[in-house]
């Protein structure tokens, strides 16, 4: 409205200046009464014919403003539209996604983790380099789905899970991971590169990690023999490191609320990474129908008990998994058809004793490191594992005391003394 009347003004102020400066009968002598007359009935009909002329001239004007901006809008939209498509893999599976701010709920803040957003892929290509999700490219499986092998390129080797779509969970899983992952940029958390809709389907694109997961590893078929005891070590402070991260550095904080051993993986060089974002949620988030969610074995008893979930329920699945490195066995135990025992009621009685913690330690590492760091270790796995999440310390807290455990060559400030050389005398 506003920009009809600005035209109207611009458009109908020359003729009513015109017939201002027009010809004054009065000043002219020569003009004729007859004419006079004329003149003046033509001065009080001109004004409504003018400001006719002027909404007609004005429509018209304007039409073509908008008409101009709507081919200048459609324009850019269109060559948006190419440049994303040429980015996605020339992909048009975006139709249907939306994803909801994460967690903006929690008092209007925003996730302030800085990354850009992960690329959307055709699903035909990736359906391709997985050579259409043959059993053979399997790198692992779990409850959202399997994980596959699979080649973009020529040197490029990624990991895809193509999530269970018969899943009640899994859309919100999926948005929440593409969420989270695209914001988060962290050495010790997953690159997620990119993913994919197509119907039913949702495929997710990882940077590839080599070694698998901690679980394989410490209960595969190797059962740790590759985990060396400051690999142990490095692995655990790599994952204090991402989980440090969401804890402090993520705005809000980040509770994974599924950490585990088979959620930290490890590349060609045994460098941690956690994964699997899912069920994760922003620290404080009041939500009376959030659904417990996590592994047996991991679940801080606060949570499982009264739904109570703090960073402090982060804090103690990383316990879990230290005494897993420490102790080398499972999180939970079968001792009969209807009978189990979590790590951590097998260890408390044992780990806290000095004289019974060497007997108990995994047998791969066993006796290979300083007993004084071996109680370190043990004090701060204890510590984690506290059934009052109060007593639990904070993840920074962990992440320092675990800094001089680990050879500076492997990320900590550990200075590693060779023994000394054997001469043997000819």
């Amino acid at each position: 409205m506003k920009i009809l009347l600005v035209v109207v003004l611009l458009l109908h102020g020359p003729f009513w200046s015109f017939h201002l400066i027009g010809v004054d009968a009065r000043a002219d002598p020569a003009v004729s009464p007859g004419t006079q007359v004329g003149i003046k009935e033509h001065r009080q009909m001109d004004p409504n014919k003018n400001l006719v002329i002027a909404l007609i001239v004005a429509s018209s004007a304007l039409g073509a403003i908008l008409l101009s901006l709507l081919c200048l809008w459609n324009f850019r939209r269109r060559n948006s539209l190419k440049s994303h498509q040429k980015n996605a893999y020339n992909s048009d599976s975006l139709k249907g996604l939306s994803l909801a701010p994460f967690m903006s709920t929690n008092n209007g803040s925003r996730m302030s983790c800085n990354k850009g957003a992960a690329l959307l892929m055709d699903y035909k290509f990736l359906e391709t380099a997985t050579e259409n999700f043959q059993e053979s490219k399997i790198l692992g499986e779990g409850g959202f789905g399997c994980v596959y092998k699979a080649k973009l390129g020529e040197n490029i080797q990624v990991a895809v899970k193509r999530l269970n779509s018969g899943s009640p969970n899994s859309v919100r899983e999926f948005e929440t991971e593409v969420e989270l992952l695209s914001k988060i940029q962290h050495p010790n958390i997953i690159s997620l590169l990119g993913y994919s809709l197509h119907g039913e389907e949702r495929l997710l694109v990882y940077e590839l990690m080599q070694n698998g997961s901690l679980e394989t590893q410490l209960h595969g078929p190797s059962h740790g023999s590759a985990l060396s005891w400051h690999h142990r070590m490095k692995i655990a402070l790599d994952t204090a490191r991402g989980i440090e991260y969401l804890h402090e550095h993520c705005k809000p904080a980040v509770i994974h609320r599924d950490l585990k051993s088979s959620n930290i993986l490890l590349d060609s060089n045994f460098n941690a990474k956690l994964s699997d974002f899912g069920l994760a949620i922003a620290d404080g988030t009041q939500n009376k129908n959030l659904k417990l969610s996590g592994t047996l074995g991991y679940v801080a008893p606060e949570y499982l008990l009264d739904g109570e979930l703090t960073h402090k329920s982060d804090v103690y699945g990383f316990g879990v998994v230290l005494l897993e490195l420490l102790l080398g066995r499972t999180s939970v135990e079968k001792l009969g058809p209807s009978k189990c025992q979590s790590i951590v009621s097998w260890a408390m009685p044992q780990i806290t004793d000095r004289s019974k913690l060497p007997s108990i330690v995994d047998p791969v590492v066993r006796n290979t490191m300083d007993l004084k760091h071996l109680y370190q270790v043990a004090a701060v796995a204890v510590l984690c594992v506290q059934p009052e999440p109060s007593y639990r310390p904070l993840i920074k807290d962990v992440l320092y005391s675990l800094i001089p455990l680990v050879p500076v060559k492997l990320g900590g400030t550990l200075t590693v003394v060779a023994p000394p050389a054997v001469l043997c005398s000819g």
